[in-house]
């Protein structure tokens, strides 16, 4: 450190003698700081961002419940419905977990029919190859998850849909490990809710990492929350009823060197992100490869369900289900999200107030906006604005 103190200073009063602006003791400071970033592994290539990189700008319609995600079987007409559905911000994350659940309940209601047909002599009892055959109505990320377990535990699946990707909310998500996001209202959490939660929970993180190294449909990546002032601690209660959740590494505040923000509190936390298009598209392929088969198909009362052919549906349709269902505990939050064209060396987020960065392949995604109620999805170009410009002065701000 002494040698590399003596060599800035020659440096500064080398640049001083060619008639550069005289340095002071706080230059020296900000020198040294470059010097020390730009040799540690904490080095970050600068983030650059601006309203003119905007290339695209999308609205999503969270489909959040206060009761929590909607899992359970209802009898409608000749047909066994599953509902899966209302799971807020929280949908790609539980995406695989709330599937197993759903599935669960299929297999029940597939065990009890061929109970029916052995033991009845009644003409409308389901033979058990037709209780094989499942409809899924939704091809969102809960549909596809959800038809792509039923293929495993040997049904034969056919989605329905009214649109496809990129034309549906899952395309509008911003794709990252966030399990609790806008799930549930606290004061509806129920050891029965906390069950389910942890079995989803567990699920899902699995099945994630099973997917590491396909690619860049997984990856792992830190993220830098430059702030003000500190924060208050950890978000989730410290009992032993959440240690299952403790599968990410703890966040960390960083000391003035290890990170090349202007703001001197900076926390740095690891997570995950999906790059949502290959994962969809991945997910839809190994759909068909399996034998799955996607109609298009709008549904618009729970009656359009009992007239499909096959007598076990599964409804994974979201925000859509508010208009089928009528859910008087469903509403949808709208999330405005910018696209910055990509830089493929940027492998790090940034969070500050009012906004966030999520690095994907399809771009630098911007986000910040939750607007409850909401049902409007036309991109607003204030919003736009705040949020890109909340991150270039941060990122402007980097030390390079």
């Amino acid at each position: 450190m002494t040698n590399r103190r003596s060599f800035i200073k020659k440096s500064v009063a080398a640049g001083a003698a060619l008639g550069f602006t005289a340095c002071t003791p706080r230059a020296l400071r900000l020198a040294e700081k470059q010097l020390n970033i730009q040799h540690s592994s904490r080095y970050l290539p600068k983030l650059r961002i601006s309203l003119d990189r905007v290339v695209k700008e999308t609205v999503g319609l969270r489909p959040y419940r206060t009761l929590g995600p909607r899992i359970e079987t209802e009898n409608l007409g000749n047909t066994t419905l599953v509902h899966n559905y209302g799971h807020g911000g929280s949908g790609w994350s539980l995406s695989w977990g709330s599937a197993a659940v759903a599935a669960d309940l299929v297999d029940t209601s597939w065990g009890k029919e061929i109970s029916l047909a052995t033991t009845s002599l009644q003409s409308s009892a389901l033979p058990p190859t037709a209780a094989r055959k499942v409809a899924v109505v939704g091809c969102g990320v809960i549909g596809l998850t959800t038809a792509r377990m039923l293929q495993r535990r040997g049904y034969e699946v056919t989605i329905y849909t009214k649109a496809m990707a990129p034309d549906i909310t899952s395309s509008k998500a911003t794709g990252t490990w966030s399990p609790t996001h806008r799930l549930i209202e606290s004061d509806q959490i129920t050891d029965t809710f906390r069950d389910t939660f942890k079995q989803m929970h567990q699920t899902s993180f699995l099945a994630f990492q099973n997917l590491l190294g396909l690619g860049d449909k997984v990856v792992w990546t830190d993220t830098y929350d430059v702030r003000q002032e500190l924060r208050p601690h950890g978000d989730l209660p410290h009992n032993d009823q959440y240690a299952f959740m403790n599968v990410l590494p703890k966040s960390k505040l960083l000391n003035d060197k290890e990170h090349p923000f202007k703001e001197s509190v900076v926390y740095r936390s690891t997570s995950m992100v999906f790059n949502i298009p290959s994962l969809l598209k991945m997910y839809t392929d190994d759909f068909l490869r399996f034998g799955g088969t996607v109609k298009i198909q709008e549904f618009k009362r729970l009656e359009d369900f009992d007239a499909l052919p096959e007598k076990c549906v599964v409804n994974c349709t979201g925000i859509g289900a508010k208009k089928i269902t009528d859910d008087p505990h469903l509403t949808p939050i709208s999330g405005q999200l910018a696209f910055v064209i990509p830089q493929q060396e940027v492998n790090y987020r940034i969070a500050t107030k009012g906004a966030y960065t999520i690095n994907r392949q399809d771009g630098i995604v911007v986000g910040g906006t939750h607007k409850m109620g909401s049902w409007n999805t036309t991109p607003s170009r204030e919003d736009t604005e705040k949020m890109v410009l909340a991150i270039k002065e941060v990122a402007d701000a980097m030390y390079s």
